[in-house]
C-alpha cells in the first residue's frame, strides 16, 4: 500500500501539531523548541551545512585536482535545418540570426551544427561549424566564414 493511494479517510489528512496547550498535550510552555537559543526564536532556519559557526565540514575537506570547467566555451546552437527561415542569397550572421529569434544574445558564440537539410545559397557567418555543416552548406551553393 503507497500513502498516496489511500482512499479512506481514516489516515489520510495528518492532524496539525497544536503547541502551546498546556504541559499535559506534550507540547506546552516551550512548543518543543527547547530553552533558549537560536532555534528558540522566530524565523530561526540555518543555512544548509552550518554547524554552530565551526569550520563546516565541507570546508574541512582538502581540495585536489583542476577542472577546466570554469573556461569552457558555451555556444548557441543552430541546425541547418532553421537557416531554410531565410532568403537566398542572403548573408546570415549573428545579428540576423537574434533577429530571425534563432538565438538569444547576438554577442555570444554560435555553433551551426548539421542537423537537418539546406536548398538555399546563404552567406553563414559563424564563430563555429562541425565539417558536415559546412559540406551541406557548400553542397547548397553557399559559403562559410568563421568570425
Amino acid at each position: 500500500m503507497k500513502l498516496d493511494e489511500i482512499l479512506s479517510t481514516a489516515g489520510r489528512n495528518k492532524r496539525r501539531r497544536r503547541v502551546g496547550r498546556g504541559d499535559g498535550s506534550g507540547n506546552g510552555k516551550t512548543c518543543g523548541r527547547g530553552h533558549k537559543g537560536y532555534g528558540s526564536r522566530a524565523g530561526a532556519k540555518r543555512q544548509f551545512g552550518f554547524e554552530g559557526g565551526q569550520t563546516p565540514a565541507l570546508a574541512r575537506m582538502p581540495k585536489r585536482g583542476f577542472s577546466n570547467a570554469r573556461f569552457r566555451r558555451r555556444f548557441q546552437i543552430v541546425n541547418v535545418a532553421s537557416l531554410e527561415a531565410f532568403e537566398a542569397g542572403q548573408r546570415v550572421d549573428a545579428a540576423a540570426l537574434a533577429a530571425a529569434g534563432l538565438i538569444d544574445d547576438a554577442d555570444k558564440p554560435v555553433k551551426i551544427l548539421a542537423n537537418g537539410e539546406i536548398s538555399k545559397k546563404l552567406a553563414v557567418v559563424a564563430t563555429a561549424f562541425t565539417a558536415a555543416a559546412v559540406k551541406k552548406i557548400e553542397d547548397a551553393g553557399g559559403s562559410t566564414e568563421q568570425s
